[in-house]
């Protein structure tokens, strides 16, 4: 069998033009044959999956950069079947490590979502599960050193300019992936990670109310719909399910039909609208798919999981169910339970009017979802003009899969 190693790839033709600083980057890549190969690891990281890259290992060019990405990922297919992508948007996403850029900080962290039926990879937002992996993956790929059992990775994410703070278990330099953690959407049990997400409040600069409305009431096509956007984690807007017709537990976990999932559009259009995100005519999922979020939330009652299994009104404080690239989210957004705690705290908004009355002054709050139940510490801080975020943790787990090279055509490159 022909063997794989790094080879120049020179003479005409031999690659696609790229900038001048990705001349280095062409000379190390591996080549085998007609194609070209990269180091990946591959995790599972809360409720999602992806290819961990290192910046090191890119080119610099980001038309390039984003050429090969969707070449990992086999998109745009439907199936994504020649790549590593699942073909949804939970196994279709992207980390990128590199070292810190700012001091505070021990990595960055690039998030993507890679689209599954069109060559576009999204760098805005952030995703929660993801980013249970990049501690992991920092501390073992030595790029931060371990420092006890529990070592802490501060994590910049460029996406937002935000720091993110995990706690990593660590045993003998790697971390272990057993333990009695255990993640709604994901089999088993695991070694717990703890984010802390009090350092991303307020990711588009505006604070946590960033429109300065605890609720109001926007135009869409089907009529005004009273909202409440809160930015943490991601930026998201909250409804009443029964804006659509629904009840929370009623929210299909399954390909929306093309009137309803028009409906859920037209209220993130109006919502990127009033964030300034889009102009008036555009479309939210043309010029900015994943943020921002849409989620809807309900008062806690008895409902049945993704597996039929009952979860009791008595196990959550409110239902939530929301949108991922235009399908309903299998699980929930971690991203996305920030943003819940943190708005189930603030007075007046329509998650703080759907939790149970006990959690509305603080302590953990339980989300029941499609695959159960999330649980999210959070605390505002309200002495001063507008709240701020104190902390907002929540448990992960992540496992490495895979190591090795990862290889793409070279035609993909072209």
């Amino acid at each position: 069998m022909p063997s794989d190693s790094a080879t120049t790839l020179a003479g005409p033709g031999a690659h696609p033009p790229g900038s001048r600083d990705d001349a280095a980057w062409w000379r190390r890549i591996r080549r085998r044959g007609d194609q070209v190969g990269v180091p990946c690891v591959f995790m599972r990281a809360g409720t999602s999956r992806g290819a961990f890259l290192r910046e090191e290992d890119l080119p610099a060019d980001p038309v390039l950069r984003e050429k090969l990405i969707l070449a990992i990922y086999g998109s745009p297919d439907l199936r994504q079947i020649d790549g590593l992508g699942g073909a949804t948007s939970l196994t279709s996403k992207v980390a990128i490590i590199g070292p810190p850029t700012r001091p505070d900080a021990d990595v960055d962290y690039t998030f993507g979502q890679v689209r599954i039926d069109e060559a576009r990879v999204d760098f805005k937002g952030n995703c929660g599960n993801i980013s249970s992996g990049i501690g992991p993956f920092a501390i073992e790929e030595g790029l931060v050193p371990a420092s006890g059992p529990v070592t802490p990775v501060r994590i910049h994410l460029t996406n937002s300019r935000a720091l993110l703070v995990a706690e990593v278990p660590v045993v003998d330099g790697i971390c272990p992936v057993q333990g009695e953690a255990q993640v709604a959407g994901v089999p088993g049990r695991g070694s717990p990670i703890v984010l802390d997400w009090a350092g991303v409040g307020g990711t588009l600069g505006r604070g946590l109310l960033p429109t300065g409305q605890v609720r109001e009431r926007l135009p869409t096509a089907m009529g005004e719909v009273e909202v409440s956007i809160v930015d943490a984690g991601n930026v998201t807007a909250f409804v009443r399910p029964s804006v659509f017709g629904l009840g929370a537990p009623d929210f299909p976990t399954r390909r929306l039909d093309a009137e309803m999932l028009a409906r859920i559009e037209a209220v993130r259009d109006a919502a990127a609208l009033r964030l300034g995100m889009i102009r008036p005519g555009e479309r939210a999922a043309d010029a900015t798919p994943t943020i921002p979020k849409l989620y809807m939330v309900d008062p806690p009652y008895d409902y049945l999981d993704a597996n039929g299994r009952l979860v009791a009104a008595g196990a959550c404080d409110l239902l939530g169910r929301g949108m991922s690239m235009g399908t309903p989210h299998a699980a929930y957004a971690g991203t996305v339970a920030v943003c819940t705690g943190a708005a189930a705290l603030i007075d007046g908004t329509l998650v703080n009017e759907a939790v149970r009355p006990a959690r509305r002054r603080g302590g953990r709050l339980r989300i029941g979802h499609p695959m159960g139940v999330l649980e999210i510490d959070a605390r505002i801080d309200s002495t001063g003009s507008a709240p701020t975020l104190d902390r907002a943790a929540v448990v992960r787990t992540a496992r490495r899969i895979m190591e090795g090279i990862v290889y793409v055509p070279m035609s993909r490159l072209e």
